[in-house]
């Protein structure tokens, strides 16, 4: 593929796919690794033990879920702040500040504010990506990926949830303001498996000025 390549992966030595669940973050994240040889750095939801038991009740398990995910992201994103030393870019499918998202979402007031402040005390040290792509769809649309993907414990998510989900994510990424942000609509585009709509994509990136774009393919 000659889209100049080269000058956009010199321009973003760190990208993060991010969006909500069953948007397909992991999916491009791994595409776009795989094809221009950015090493990936991926979320491990299935070793946090405490989310099963998370979809099952939340009202319990929250707070643990939650820390779980924030020190696991923590050691996972430490590359991020030393990449200077390494050669090769990187590529990531989460990136550390979302973790407000869901923690707004699921944790009481006391357990927020607690939340908040071991974040505070941890976080100061990662390093914000180059680029953030965020990919977006209706609940509907993750509603039916959630489901043909068939994880077990991620069919006991609600629809209302999603729609919460949706709504947080729109209202986080268009508050945004710490790295440029690439903001997808995926409802009629799919990159992953649409070899067009991938190279679209990477079009966007390539071209991909200022602070803040929107695709939209609707």
């Amino acid at each position: 593929m000659n889209i100049g390549e080269d000058s956009w992966k010199e321009k973003f030595k760190s990208i993060v796919i991010e969006g909500p669940i069953g948007v397909g973050k992991t999916s491009l994240t791994t595409k776009i690794a795989e094809r221009y040889s950015y090493t990936p750095i991926l979320e491990a939801a299935e070793e946090n033990p405490f989310l099963e038991k998370f979809y099952k009740d939340s009202t319990k398990y929250a707070f643990p879920t939650q820390l779980f995910f924030l020190f696991q992201r923590l050691d996972q994103l430490g590359i991020l702040s030393q990449r200077d030393l390494f050669s090769k870019n990187i590529i990531s499918d989460f990136m550390l500040e979302k973790d407000a998202i869901f923690a707004s979402l699921t944790l009481t007031d006391d357990e927020l504010l607690l939340y908040q402040k071991i974040y505070s005390s941890q976080s100061a040290q990662v390093a914000v990506p180059d680029l953030i792509i965020f990919l977006q769809a209706t609940p509907e649309k993750l509603s039916d990926r959630i489901k043909k993907r068939g994880i077990p414990m991620e069919q006991r998510i609600s629809y209302s949830y999603l729609e919460q989900l949706c709504s947080a994510y729109n209202k986080f990424f268009y508050q945004y303001e710490h790295s440029p942000i690439l903001i997808i609509n995926t409802v009629a585009f799919d990159p992953i498996n649409n070899e067009d709509d991938f190279k679209s994509l990477l079009n966007q990136i390539k071209k991909f000025k200022g602070r803040r774009s929107f695709f939209n393919m609707v």
